[in-house]
């Protein structure tokens, strides 16, 4: 049986169109699920457009930020039956014998694999996933916000376990997409006045980090860093997609600050790092995400505590990928939903 999925075929420039994949068959350990909601990541764009850094396992079929429901589960599975609501994290294949595997940090097995570039993902209408992956979602979770769970899990580990966000502190995001705007939302919920950094093309973008009490700043980034002592931000998060924003980060820090890069950008720096030795800075990289992190982020967006409904821009079904992938590359919206259905 075959279905309809958004498939990145080569590594050319819009190497991505609309095709039959045959539908997945699970093992004992998986679940099939039917995929309800599917959110567009900046890394899927990435892959569009033949600008990502990461190696792709083509063809293969995009997506890793999904919702959807229990179609059928592998003897072995257990905790899920037919019907269930459910999200799914990424860390579609590991080696569980990996030292970081071991150590509940998965994320960061080296051999790890994800959904949409190393195995197939969810831009489709069921995809297979690990039973040791999944999450129950309640009722009361729309399954377009549920599909969302993964970016905001991506800026919790950025901010609040690879930062060190305290009540009252002044905090910089620098980059103004979904994971840079939901970074300062989990900034904000800690307890720190957020500026998020853009250029005159984000106004849009600006104005939605303005709904979760972050200030936008196209100008005047320094004079707001250096405002209450002179000496800089108290930390900085980098989530814009190019390299050359970490000079920005290491000079608006104050000293014994701290950076948290959870942007991507496949281009040298290229810049002295003496500053960041001479202002003792604390600097950081965060990737992805675990299963603590998952089940606390499930509950901030369950209890409405996190309304990570304010970043979609739109609802589009799977045979408007293309619309929805340029919606969102052009900037006039922050985040994109497919619905396969």
């Amino acid at each position: 049986m075959a279905d309809l999925g958004v498939v990145n075929y080569g590594p050319e420039k819009y190497n991505v169109e609309l095709r039959e994949v045959p539908r997945p068959e699970i093992g004992p350990d998986d679940v099939l699920l039917e995929v309800a909601a599917v959110g567009v990541c900046g890394s899927d764009l990435h892959q569009w457009t033949a600008e990502h850094s990461w190696p792709v396992n083509y063809p293969v079929v995009l997506g890793h930020e999904f919702s959807g429901v229990v179609a059928q589960a592998g003897p072995r599975v257990r905790g899920f039956r037919e019907g269930d609501r459910a999200v799914s994290e990424t860390a579609a294949v590991i080696d569980p014998e990996n030292p970081m595997s071991k150590a509940g940090l998965y994320n960061l097995d080296p051999t790890r694999k994800g959904f949409g570039y190393g195995v197939n993902g969810a831009m489709t209408q069921f995809v297979r996933v690990p039973g040791r992956i999944l999450h129950h979602i309640p009722d009361q979770l729309p399954f377009e916000k549920a599909g969302l769970t993964e970016p905001c899990c991506v800026a919790y580990n950025a901010v609040v376990n690879n930062g060190a966000v305290k009540p009252g502190d002044r905090v910089v995001v620098l980059g103004p997409g979904p994971i840079g705007i939901l970074c300062g939302a989990m900034a904000r919920l800690q307890g720190a006045e957020v500026a998020v950094v853009g250029l005159e093309r984000d106004r849009q973008r600006l104005a939605i980090a303005e709904r979760f009490g972050c200030k936008a700043i196209v100008d005047g980034l320094a004079e707001w860093a250096l405002a209450t002592d002179g000496l800089g931000a108290d930390g900085v998060i980098d989530a814009a997609g190019i390299s050359a924003t970490l000079k920005t980060a290491i000079e608006i820090t104050r000293p014994n600050g701290w950076i948290s890069k959870v942007g991507w950008g496949r281009a040298p720096y290229g810049h002295s790092l003496d500053p960041l030795v001479q202002k003792n800075i604390t600097l950081r990289g965060s990737f992805s995400h675990n299963w603590p992190i998952w089940e606390r982020v499930i509950r901030l967006l369950s209890t409405g505590i996190l309304d990570v409904g304010k970043i979609i821009g739109g609802i589009w079904p799977l045979a408007d990928w293309h619309t929805a992938f340029e919606e969102m590359h052009s900037g006039r919206i922050c985040k994109a939903v497919l619905k396969p259905k």
